[in-house]
């Protein structure tokens, strides 16, 4: 019967599924895991890290371009045909070509021995016999068990070093005991491939390192959306990964040496101690606990350098407002204005503005461009659009236009799969003009 079981692989295929989703009900170190997709549509792009789970069509074997890899690149790639964007969420476990050769005999033997069990009557088995058929149904039963972890035994993890690098397939083979997914966790979290936890100090070299600041700060919103799009950034279990990170670094007391002053926000109109002499952080603190946050709220992290210069400068302003009061309350200031303007009188000098006296006109149009590196698109884009873009559409009847212009030139030419792939999104994107070139 096992034999013949191979001419309908659907149901040893059904029940390897089933088993596999039984033992990955347990989810400890990912957010969610998701069991044997139809395709890349079937992974949301979301912020939090997940387990990709690929299913007996796909698996994995050391020889270079294997099943397992190419459904693995299809996804971190793209959901259905739009881009990912959180490509830095996702992980993946493929079965050992090999050892799945292993558990689908097993799983033949087991579904024979099931059937037999299951027509005792029908067969007319003894009662010897029966004992016997479900002896072996038991043994069929746990050699699947022993088999499931040793056939999904490769973790695929998508790595970078640096921006400037391409992104690789480091295939990671899985040991030990337990649900699939727990040692899947506990492996990445021993690699550093996957943190629940983060220093406020490491979180400052990141931010220095890349550099992930906008300026003198950056969103701590941008900073959720970076960690979860960009693979050469350290893999994130969660966004409260970075608010706890976030908080430990501003608890610090070295603070402005090893992490980073917040603020609730930044006012571009008010006049403060910043480098271009005009804007100021609102509710701008370094070396205090935050009672609660939100990585998705307005808060800023800002430069501890930046940060000092304010601090200090509206420390020195409220001291000499201070001594203002004190001279004001003596009644110098007074004295001291009513000298002033009796002189002026007598001087016979006029405190008001020249007559005729013309404003320049206000320049009423800006255009500019600027080339981005093609490796940190994202990053580059959103700084121009935090730090140009948005200054110019905040104006009242202001009429921005954005245009984006793509121009690559690959001497050894672009595969057919590419020039596919490209094509389509450029469509679903709606360019208004797209094509390749031979020249």
């Amino acid at each position: 019967r096992a034999e013949q079981l191979t001419r309908e692989p659907d149901k040893v295929t059904h029940e390897i599924e089933s088993r596999l989703r039984d033992d990955l009900k347990q989810a400890d170190g990912f957010s969610r895991i998701h069991p044997l997709p139809r395709g890349s549509q079937d992974i949301p792009d979301d912020r939090d890290a997940r387990l990709v789970v690929l299913g007996p069509e796909h698996p994995y074997s050391k020889d270079g371009g294997s099943p397992a890899e190419v459904a693995a690149q299809t996804i971190l790639d793209s959901r259905g045909n739009s881009p990912r964007l959180y490509r830095n969420s996702l992980v993946f476990l493929a079965p050992d070509k090999t050892r799945l050769q292993d558990l689908d005999q097993a799983v033949r033997h087991y579904l024979a021995w099931e059937s037999i069990v299951a027509e005792t009557t029908v067969l007319d088995l003894s009662p010897h016999q029966v004992k016997q058929a479900e002896t072996r149904l038991a043994a069929a039963d746990q050699t699947i068990t022993a088999r499931l972890p040793e056939t999904y035994q490769w973790l695929l993890v998508p790595v970078q070093a640096t921006p400037q690098v391409s992104v690789e397939w480091e295939a990671i083979r899985l040991t030990g005991i337990g649900p699939l997914a727990v040692r899947a966790a506990k492996k990445l979290k021993n690699e550093e491939l996957l943190l629940t936890g983060f220093a406020g100090t490491r979180l400052r070299m990141e931010l220095d390192r890349v550099p992930l600041w906008r300026g003198d700060h950056v969103s701590v919103r941008q900073l959720a959306e970076d960690f979860a799009r960009y693979i050469y950034l350290p893999r994130l279990r969660d966004a409260s990964v970075l608010s706890r990170a976030i908080a430990d670094g501003l608890s610090l007391l070295t603070w402005s040496t090893d992490a980073f002053a917040y603020a609730d926000d930044f006012d571009e109109h008010a006049p403060g101690a910043v480098d271009a002499g005009v804007g100021r952080y609102v509710g701008l603190r370094g070396g205090a606990s935050l009672d609660s946050f939100d990585v998705d709220g307005p808060g800023l992290l800002v430069k501890p350098d930046v940060a000092q210069r304010q601090l200090r400068a509206e420390t020195e302003a409220n001291k000499a407002a201070a001594l203002d009061g004190s001279i004001e309350a003596a009644g110098v200031a007074v004295a001291a204005g009513t000298v002033a303007a009796e002189s002026g009188v007598e001087s016979g000098m006029s405190t008001e503005e020249p007559l005729g006296a013309v404003a320049p006109a206000p320049p009423k149009r800006f255009h500019g461009s600027v080339a981005l590196d093609p490796t940190r698109v994202g990053v580059d884009a959103s700084r121009v659009a935090e730090e140009v873009i948005a200054h110019l559409a905040g104006l009242v009847g202001a009429e921005v236009t954005v245009m984006l212009e793509v121009e690559a030139i690959v001497p050894s030419g672009v595969s057919e799969h590419v020039v596919r792939i490209v094509t389509e999104n450029s469509r679903t994107l709606k360019f208004t003009s797209q094509g390749f070139e031979e020249e």
